[in-house]
């Protein structure tokens, strides 16, 4: 295996049985990749190894062999996956790069019978093979999640405005209550005063006297208990009143905070712990790079000439005699022993260089994104913390209130009980009145006529009261509510316009690369290919259902061609050449791959059976892709892989070893 120099983590496989392969171990730098040969060299079975490294079962075990397997070791993680064969085809397991191979199947590992490539030439169903990889059925259950989400609110908040018109005539009908309240306490307060001042002169007998005034001396001590008791209980309401008020408006900056974000405080926190781990690895790597870049300077330098001399302390071969003859011109690797050119020595050194100044870059990043880190773990403590506490006073207003609350109940029963007492002893004191008792008789009637006004009047001011909070709370949600609504309509808004979105850029992608790759590969009187929406769903977002979401728009191909004249007309993807075809499926793959950014899950991007394109367009069309994937693997004739740029990384050798 040839290679050029390249720079960055190396993917290592290690195959076994599959394909063609009896054993092969190979290493792929990040770039492009050529494997250059005649067909039954093992090049597809080798991208067929990739492609089970990944976890995809497109697949085959070598015929002599049951089983085969394939270890991946990249960015220091190693996957191991072993392909058995069955009666019903070959079956893998083990653990892969990815969970599913949708994207990569489709859109990454572009062999022959890639459904990207094959679905242009067939004229097949070009959306219906973009949006494979998205679960409409999810996303239709989403949208409907969401619709009932949003309607439930709608309701709330009509609720809530309902409310809100309720809210003025029952605070108008309360501060009526409490004027009537207040009259018939002064008219109270009135009668019981005539009650006091008034004497007993009559001539009556001395038992029915005595008996008459014990009665009307309990009625009058009742009363001042009554009085008494419901003072109690209109200052036990005030102080309920109080709490309520409170209650609410710290349940409203309650609800203005972000429900505890707990889970995000760990996830922030185990960040942090991660970065400082890379920070501090990185440190200890940098120094010790920087140790070895120092040592190779002073060695360059002349120095440590100790080492030099005990590296070339070996007896003499016929290569050592010949090194001495260019001694002058060379330098001896401390490392094994051998004689390089000093230039290659030197350019070893300033890519180690560059290497430290790359790794001090990424620690300055990870120094960034910690103080950001930082500062969101603080403001998520603060924000959790007084959430806390929040909920810790409620709660505690919340006892207080009950206390109260079962208090006043208490002096109901009390003051019922004395409202009975007071209607016993008047029944009594009635019993016992003569004459001259009347008209002190009539003000205790009449006292009582009132209290039983004043208890009604009090107990419709406490319903009404109640009302009245039940409905400030409700109305304190509206704000909360608010929000919900704008958050659940943007969710919508994703949702509803995700497909559309995701249709409209396949589209631009497609048009704008085969617009460019056309220019560069400058097929004769081909003057343009383009993908055409059509049937797209309206504009209105609320007019979207979650069914025009999942059927979306069609996608139809054109191809404009221009004749020796310089007419331009349409022409149709059957009368395109095998090669024109192979390109245009080539790109609408690549644009599949970019909408889903297939690159940020999968590293590899294969290419095979570009028998049809010339070399130089095959040249050109490499060196496009090549700037997408981490590594852009390759699969080639040896005289179509003779036209490409010669840094390219080149694998000739696939089968038992590679060198």
């Amino acid at each position: 295996m040839e290679s050029a120099g390249t720079t960055g983590d190396q993917a290592a496989f290690d195959v076994e049985h599959i394909g063609g392969i009896e054993s092969a171990t190979v290493e792929i730098p990040p770039g492009v990749t050529i494997l250059a040969g005649r067909n039954a060299t093992n090049r597809t079975s080798f991208l067929q190894a990739i492609m089970a490294a990944h976890g995809s079962d497109w697949t085959s075990v070598k015929r002599s062999a049951d089983r085969g397997r394939v270890e991946l070791t990249v960015d220091g993680e190693t996957y191991t996956r072993t392909a058995t064969r069955t009666e019903d085809g070959v079956v893998g397991s083990g653990s892969g790069v990815l969970s599913d191979p949708t994207l990569a199947n489709l859109f990454a590992f572009l062999l022959e019978g890639n459904e990207a490539r094959q679905a242009v030439v067939r004229g097949d169903d070009l959306r219906e093979v973009i949006m494979r990889p998205v679960d409409l059925a999810a996303l239709r259950r989403e949208i409907r999640d969401a619709e009932q989400r949003k309607a439930a609110i709608d309701d709330e908040l009509d609720a809530v405005a309902s409310l809100k018109q309720d809210l003025p005539d029952l605070e108008q009908r309360r501060a009526t209550l409490r004027d009537e309240i207040e009259d018939v306490r002064d008219e109270l307060r009135s009668v019981e005063a005539d009650i006091d001042d008034r004497t007993l002169d009559a001539e009556i007998t001395r038992q029915n006297k005595n008996e008459l005034e014990t009665a009307l001396d309990e009625l009058q001590a009742t009363r001042s208990e009554l009085r008494r008791v419901r003072d109690e209980i209109q200052s036990e309401q005030e102080s309920i009143s109080a709490l309520r008020d409170e209650r609410g408006s710290l349940a409203a900056e309650r609800a203005s905070l972000t429900d505890a974000p707990k889970e995000r405080l760990e996830e922030v926190k185990a960040d942090l712990t991660a970065r400082r781990e890379r920070k501090r690895d990185l440190s200890e790597y940098t120094t010790r790079l920087q140790n070895v870049i120092r040592f190779n300077e002073e060695l360059l330098a002349g120095e440590h000439t100790q080492i030099a001399e005990a590296i070339g302390a070996k007896p003499e071969s016929v290569g050592d005699i010949t090194d001495q003859l260019y001694r002058g011109s060379k330098t001896t690797c401390w490392t094994c022993g051998s004689r390089v050119k000093r230039d290659r020595i030197e350019s070893t050194v300033e890519t180690m260089r560059t290497h430290r100044e790359e790794t001090l870059s990424e620690i300055d990043d990870i120094e960034a994104a910690l103080d950001e880190l930082s500062a969101e773990r603080d403001d998520i403590e603060t924000a959790v913390n007084r959430h806390e506490d929040l909920s810790e006073t409620i709660a505690e207003i919340d006892d207080e209130i009950d206390r109260r609350q079962s208090t006043v109940a208490d002096l109901r029963d009390r003051r019922d009980n004395l409202s009975s007492r007071v209607a016993e002893l008047e029944a009594r004191v009635s019993s016992l009145r003569s004459e001259e008792f009347d008209e002190v008789l009539d003000l205790h009637t009449e006292a009582n006529e009132l209290e039983f006004e004043l208890d009604r009047l009090e107990s419709e001011l406490d319903e009404l009261n109640d009302e009245i909070d039940e409905i400030e709370d409700e109305i304190r949600r509206e704000g909360s509510l608010v929000e919900q609504r704008k958050d659940t309509v943007a969710e919508l808004i994703d949702l509803r316009t995700r497909i559309d979105q995701l249709e409209s850029d396949a589209t631009k992608q497609f048009n704008e690369r085969m617009d460019e790759l056309l220019e560069i590969l400058g097929y004769e009187n081909l003057e343009r290919i383009w993908l055409e929406r059509t049937d797209q769903p309206t504009d209105a977002v609320d007019q979207i259902t979650a069914e025009d979401v999942v059927e979306g728009s069609t996608f139809e191909l054109h191809v404009v061609r221009s004749s020796e004249g310089g007419t331009v007309y349409e022409d149709t993807i059957a009368h395109l050449s095998e090669s024109e075809r192979e390109v245009t499926g080539l790109v609408f793959a690549l644009a599949g791959y970019l909408v889903h950014e297939v690159h940020e899950q999968v590293p590899f991007m294969l290419l095979d059976s570009l028998e049809a394109i010339d070399a130089e367009r095959i040249a050109a069309l490499v060196e496009y892709f090549s700037s997408y994937p981490t590594y852009l693997v390759v699969a080639l004739l040896p005289e179509d892989a003779q036209a490409l740029r010669d840094e390219y990384h080149r694998v000739t050798d696939i089968g038992y070893s590679s060198h």
